[in-house]
């Protein structure tokens, strides 16, 4: 016993020496009260932490159980019937209710803290800015959607929209021949929020879907093939889509744009992630409109 008492009091100072060693420079006694607190701090845990081991490993190799054996033997290995360690009974009850009384009454969920205040500003700032945007004229919407495409799409599709040569979708026009292609063979589903059914695979096949790709790639100018009634009747004649049924496939409608920033978009190019709750609804429906400027 004796050599382990040495080789921990041995080990508690090689401990605080490394302790000193790498945090020393931000410990200069008297000086800061917090700091020094926090060193003696640790300085107490090393030497609890390492005695109560020291301790416990002695008790291993040292004590013998004693006690009522219980009737039951696995392979001649029998198991005392003694109570858990008054010491484990307490601490366990303890930390049950200190879990308690964190989770409903300490920090974080019923004190301070700095994300809570900043969430609260920051929700006071967004009331605050579509009370004063809520009548915002067409031309402004436009400049506000530009600015929000610069610094929230421009990574992506590039400053000019274009989509960095393939990179992502280019959005000065609605759609690509090559898009609308795919859609029609294999189906979509990616306006979930606005436009929940969907679009199933099929609806055209062979020289019947390329004249529907380059009609609604084209921008719906023009007189439209007959094969685009399959279309029509969701989407419209004029392809400004139908609520809750179609999206509008000639210009990038407000419900168009909103679901695409909520929901995410996956096509042949790749997948949008979802930029739920980045934008607020007058930002939305400013890159909408910005979006339908370019494509003018």
């Amino acid at each position: 016993m004796k050599s382990m008492v040495i080789g921990g009091i041995i080990l508690i100072i090689a401990l605080m020496a490394g302790t000193y060693f790498m945090a020393g420079d931000s410990f200069a006694l008297g000086e800061d009260y917090i700091n020094d607190l926090t060193m003696l701090g640790g300085i107490a845990i090393i030497g609890i932490t390492v005695f109560v081991a020291l301790k416990y490993v002695n008790q291993i190799k040292n004590d013998t159980a004693t006690g009522e054996l219980k009737e039951e033997n696995w392979d001649g290995i029998g198991e005392y019937g003694n109570n858990i360690p008054t010491g484990w009974g307490l601490m366990f009850i303890g930390t049950i209710v200190w879990m308690m009384w964190y989770f409903f009454i300490g920090y974080p969920t019923n004190q301070f803290s700095q994300i809570g205040q900043y969430n609260e500003e920051t929700l006071e700032y967004q009331a605050k800015f579509e009370s004063k945007w809520n009548n915002i004229s067409k031309d402004d919407l436009v400049g506000m959607g530009q600015s929000v495409f610069l610094v929230q799409c421009a990574p992506c599709h590039g400053i000019d929209a274009e989509g960095i040569d393939g990179k992502a979708q280019d959005l000065t026009k609605r759609i690509s021949k090559e898009s609308v292609l795919d859609v029609i063979n294999n189906g979509a589903n990616n306006f979930k929020t606005d436009f929940p059914g969907g679009m199933p695979a099929g609806m055209a096949s062979g020289q019947d879907a390329i004249d529907i790709a380059e009609y609604v790639a084209g921008g719906l100018k023009g007189t439209a093939p007959a094969s685009f009634a399959a279309c029509s009747s969701c989407h419209g004649e004029n392809g400004e889509g139908m609520d809750y049924v179609a999206p509008n496939i000639k210009s990038y409608g407000d419900k168009v744009v909103a679901s695409i920033l909520k929901d995410g978009k996956k096509s042949i190019i790749g997948e949008m992630p979802s930029f739920d709750g980045r934008l607020s609804e007058t930002q939305v429906k400013a890159v909408a409109n910005y979006l339908r400027s370019i494509g003018e």
